[in-house]
């Protein structure tokens, strides 16, 4: 488990809120059963490189003044022009009772209806699960090699790995392939340029 080192925070003021920033940490919230929400600020290089290493999803043990909490991250709020955190919301996590959490679908492999021209379609990038927070995987990875056109990949086909359970219907699609859409394209542009524009000599004869 990762330990992170925190500080708690009284000045609510956006003034404190940006010397906060610039000194390079981030000032966040930790809110949980059986504790009051405190306000803190924790390195920002430091909370990346958990984050980068573990995953959204990982178990912190986040240090406030030495008073020890089992943590997730449940927001990021993020600059986008600087790739940096600008505030990070933490809630208290008992180990030993279930929770929800969602987790990134990531697929691998070529599918062969995409070698054969098909179109890969994939409706949901990201799966609720239902777990003890050290069993939420990072990611779901799931195969699709062996799809072929027209296939249809759901929920109900990707097994659990782990000690965990989908919190979806076992129809909904992750993944599909569509037919290759090249000869319905030509066939389309064709019929475009076999439309005749309205000849001019026609519309001046009319106006006479």
């Amino acid at each position: 488990m990762a330990i992170l080192k925190a500080e708690e925070r009284t000045d609510p003021r956006r003034s404190s809120l940006r010397k906060i920033r610039q000194s390079g940490y981030v000032p966040g919230v930790i809110y949980g059963r059986n504790l009051e929400n405190k306000s803190v600020a924790l390195d920002s290089i430091e909370l990346l490189k958990i984050l980068r290493a573990e995953g959204k999803n990982t178990i912190i043990n986040l240090d406030i003044n030495g008073d020890q909490h089992s943590v997730m991250v449940t927001e990021l709020q993020t600059d986008p022009l600087k790739d940096s955190i600008v505030h990070a919301d933490f809630k208290v996590v008992d180990m030993e009772a279930e929770m929800e959490a969602t987790v990134p679908v990531n697929l691998t492999g070529e599918a062969e209806g995409i070698k054969q021209g098909g179109v890969l379609q994939q409706p949901l990038y990201e799966l609720s699960v239902t777990a003890k927070p050290k069993n939420i995987p990072q990611t779901i990875e799931v195969d699709i090699s062996s799809l072929e056109v027209n296939d249809v990949l759901t929920v109900g086909d990707i097994p659990s790995k782990g000690d965990y359970s989908y919190n979806h219907e076992p129809d909904e699609v992750v993944a599909s392939i569509l037919p290759p859409q090249k000869q319905e394209e030509t066939e389309a542009e064709s019929a475009a340029q076999d439309v005749e524009e309205p000849e001019k000599g026609t519309e001046e004869g009319k106006e006479e």
